[in-house]
């Protein structure tokens, strides 16, 4: 019984050990920085992995604009460039000068990072073992609330302006 309730006890201490939740989760800006998501409590948080060679590219206008209107309302849009759909560059240099040129981007970006496969980032193991969500495409969405729970994603398709993206960022604005 004793040892039973050891083995138990460990068990119990380990799954403890290995939670995570959103805010314990940091990325690497594209400028070399720091980006912790930890300093976005309190705001509404929608992740986008990308891609410079993408047909879903042009969507970095609608992000932008995204951005710009409530950024100031308590929105934290941030931009995960990732090349595991084999369209983005190889070169950080490249997708900020890319950004920047092209589509005046301001928004945080991250360095280069893997979204699926075997050496994708801890927070997208995490996401897909707590969420069961993962990216199909570049350009997929992901929303958190101001307390880092997972919302809901949206596809490759769902474009910036979309309504039932903008109303659940509008509702955890207010909430």
């Amino acid at each position: 019984m004793i040892k039973t309730l050891l083995i138990l006890k460990i068990f119990l201490l380990t799954l403890m050990a290995n939670t995570s939740d959103f805010y314990d989760f940091s990325f690497k800006s594209i400028d070399g920085n720091s980006i912790d998501l930890v300093n976005y409590k309190d705001k509404v948080v929608l992740l986008v992995n990308t891609a410079s060679m993408c047909g879903f590219t042009k969507q970095y206008d609608g992000f932008q604009k995204l951005h710009e209107k409530l950024n100031g309302k308590g929105l934290v849009l941030i931009g995960l460039p990732s090349n595991s759909f084999m369209q983005e560059y190889s070169d950080e240099s490249k997708v900020k000068d890319f950004c920047e040129t092209k589509f005046n981007i301001t928004f945080p970006m991250t360095q280069i990072i893997n979204v699926i496969g075997e050496e994708k980032h801890p927070f997208y193991a995490w996401l897909k073992q707590t969420y069961g969500v993962k990216p199909r495409w570049n350009f997929y969405k992901i929303l958190f609330d101001k307390k880092g729970t997972y919302i809901e994603s949206f596809s490759s398709m769902t474009k910036p302006d979309n309504r039932k993206l903008l109303k659940m960022i509008q509702d955890k604005l207010d909430g």
